[in-house]
């Protein structure tokens, strides 16, 4: 049998209607026997145990990440990375334990990937009851830290993509503190998640060490990838480099001042936002940032698309949306920036 996402499964699909109703509680069924029928389809087309057991084990590992997150959905979280290796003597050490309990104080929760070093010191400073971790099954070094090992917020997973996923999906911001090959790799993913708009803009903060960690990358970012014109200018505005914890609390609070979140509904990219913007503000935006729209359209102050009552708690924001060009998501943190300054 054939089977399809649409209605033209023959029984299979009072079947699979019956299951969820029988199951009781299921939210947004036809999500749920999408994913159903996705499993059976899987099952169908591949006879070799790893890939099954891979999708298998992948669908568990994100179901559980949203139960633990979802109590939580409504605080915001600041990811930090760095690495594992770093002694408590270690000045970045201090340091991380006094920027996440700086945020623990201002009502942040602290996500981290559960682990020593800066890890540690992140969930440290943030104490257990603000703290997540997200930590990962290794041969070495990836031991839940003391704060953390007993906490109904620890996560341990099997794949690194999936652990990915929860420390960019669930944050509102992202630190990192200077490390190796995980660090830097960690670091990668989420520029190029935000350039390439597959997750919501959100402040990248580097938080340099004495020696200049980040100053000597950013030194290689501007000859080797900007010099052969392999990023452009715009991309710069994804990220900001800082010693001082301080400063870099400042840039996540100023993020968020009247910004609120975004959303796409078909052609339409809408700024939800904590304050009205006066038809100045907006002619400002059009004018600074021209290159955001498609040719031909402005930005325009607007209430609550219909797709959006599927957020109920967001209706009562203020809005303004615009035809977005899609080449420009670096610009798009700039003219976040901007919006924060009305």
């Amino acid at each position: 049998m054939e089977l399809k996402f649409s209605r033209d499964n023959k029984g299979l699909d009072e079947i699979i209607d019956q299951l969820i109703e029988t199951a009781e509680g299921i939210h947004h069924p036809a999500s749920v026997r999408e994913m159903i029928i996705t499993a059976l389809k899987a099952g169908q087309e591949s006879d070799y145990l790893a890939d099954q057991k891979l999708l298998n084990s992948t669908m568990k590992e994100m179901r559980y990440t949203n139960k633990v997150f979802a109590p939580y959905r409504q605080k915001k979280k600041v990811t930090i990375f760095g690495s594992a290796r770093t002694e408590r003597d270690d000045p970045m050490f201090g340091k991380c334990v006094a920027f996440s309990r700086l945020l623990a104080d201002k009502g942040y929760m602290i996500i981290t990937g559960g682990g020593g070093g800066i890890m540690e010191a992140g969930n440290e400073g943030a104490e257990a009851e603000n703290s997540f971790a997200v930590n990962i099954r290794l041969p070495f070094e990836q031991m839940p830290n003391y704060v953390m090992l007993a906490n109904p917020r620890l996560i341990t997973y099997k794949h690194f993509f999936t652990r990915k996923v929860a420390f960019v999906k669930e944050t509102d911001a992202i630190a990192v503190f200077p490390g190796g090959f995980g660090t830097l790799d960690e670091a990668m993913e989420v520029f190029t998640l935000i350039q390439t708009g597959k997750t919501s803009p959100k402040p990248l903060v580097l938080l340099d060490d004495e020696d200049g960690y980040w100053k000597r990358w950013l030194e290689f970012v501007k000859e080797c990838l900007f010099g052969k014109g392999f990023i452009s200018g715009e991309d710069f505005s994804i990220f900001t480099i800082t010693q001082d914890e301080k400063e870099a609390i400042q840039v996540i609070e100023d993020f968020y001042r009247i910004y609120h979140s975004l959303r796409f509904v078909n052609s339409h990219l809408i700024f939800r936002l904590t304050k009205e913007l006066s038809k100045e503000n907006i002619e400002n935006l059009e004018d600074e940032f021209p290159e955001l729209r498609l040719p031909g359209t402005r930005i325009c102050a607007c209430t609550p698309f219909p797709e959006e009552s599927d957020q109920p708690d967001l209706l009562h924001l203020h809005r303004i949306s615009l035809r977005f060009n899609h080449q420009h998501y670096g610009l798009l943190m700039a003219f976040i920036r901007k919006i924060n300054t009305f």
